[in-house]
């Protein structure tokens, strides 16, 4: 007989992707699978995998700031949590597996005396949503080792993150046939996260004329932020890259990305050479730079920090990454517990049969 496995998390991508590589490795013959969600980016993302269903609610974003959604969000998560109360009686699932996010707090609250429940944090730090869920769930499983301390209750468990398996069998060929690219040059990739980044784009923009005298530049700039008045011979730009993502890993030679904690370890995983530009502590709690100076203390990654990004500066830093490549690659090979995949598997089975 099958098990009830369900999942949620949700607000950006790195809310869903690990998820979405959990559920690939799950065998359809034992689970039936769930997501919970909002109507957000996450029912789109999950929409994509015909075999999990999916179920809608309401939540309220967790802000840390003064403003009117603030004034009604007690309202849209005491909505979420009665909904979610209702699908989880219905379904009794074995297990619950939470990626965090503001959309997981009402679900994880749910989910209290209906089933275990494990909750995974990404970042060198928990998160608020995590921080919540925490209180109610039975394992808090952990991508950073040095993550284990920040967790109450005896409940943290270091796993690594979750990497979806179709990264490693991306092709560089079927790359330079998509973009349409020569192959003659280094490729430079370019991604600011599934929401894109102004800063990183005007910076990359305004260094282009030098950097492509090195290199082909594939940029994944965001949502509504091409800029079609920059063509030049060698550069690509795409709001947002879906199925054809393993195959721009291929193609890269180098990477400058965000440093969102998801993002960091699958380029760690792919032994991607990458120059992390992370967002200002100023503007949100401070775990990207958490995370990119936890990678540039090991050797994986060169940084800039928000203040320092500039046209001058990624491009000093991008033929530094280059010209050191090999050496990032070698760091980078001995890496260990990476790809957590298998070990939160193993942790859900054994949470579901418990």
């Amino acid at each position: 007989m099958k098990k009830t496995i369900v999942f949620t998390g949700g607000g950006t991508a790195g809310h869903v992707t690990p998820n979405l590589a959990l559920i690939e490795r799950l065998d359809r013959a034992e689970w039936d699978i769930h997501y919970i969600g909002t109507s957000g980016m996450e029912k789109d993302l999950v929409a994509s995998v015909p075999y999990v269903t999916y179920h809608e609610i309401d939540s309220g974003k967790l802000r840390r700031y003064a403003s009117l959604k603030t004034l009604t969000m007690p309202f849209h998560v005491q909505k979420g949590y009665h909904q979610a109360k209702r699908i989880l009686k219905n379904l009794r699932p074995a297990v619950l597996f939470s990626k965090g996010g503001y959309v997981s707090v009402p679900v994880v609250a749910a989910a209290k005396g209906i089933c275990p429940v494990l909750t995974h944090e990404s970042d060198y730090t928990p998160g608020l949503a995590n921080r919540i869920d925490a209180r109610f769930a039975d394992k808090v499983l952990v991508t950073f080792s040095d993550t284990v301390p920040y967790v109450k209750g005896n409940k943290g468990v270091h796993t690594g993150t979750p990497i979806r398996p179709e990264l490693y069998r991306g092709s560089r060929s079927h790359a330079l046939a998509f973009t349409g690219l020569s192959g003659i040059k280094p490729v430079l990739l370019v991604t600011g996260g599934s929401l894109g980044a102004v800063a990183v784009n005007v910076a990359v923009r305004e260094a282009l004329p030098e950097l492509l005298k090195t290199f082909d530049v594939v940029h994944l700039c965001g949502k509504g932020k091409l800029d079609e008045r920059v063509k030049a011979p060698g550069y690509v730009q795409y709001e947002y890259i879906g199925d054809e993502m393993a195959d721009l890993f291929a193609l890269a030679d180098v990477v400058v990305s965000r440093a969102g904690a998801n993002a960091v370890f699958e380029l760690l995983a792919l032994k991607k050479p990458m120059l992390l530009l992370p967002l200002s502590g100023a503007s949100t709690r401070g775990d990207q730079e958490l995370n990119a100076e936890y990678f540039k203390k090991r050797g994986y990654a060169r940084v800039l920090l928000a203040d320092e990004v500039s046209a001058d500066s990624v491009l000093r830093e991008v033929n530094a990454l280059y010209a050191a490549r090999e050496s990032y690659f070698e760091t980078m090979k001995n890496a260990e517990g990476v790809d957590g995949t298998e070990t939160i598997l193993k942790l859900i089975r054994e949470a579901a049969n418990a």
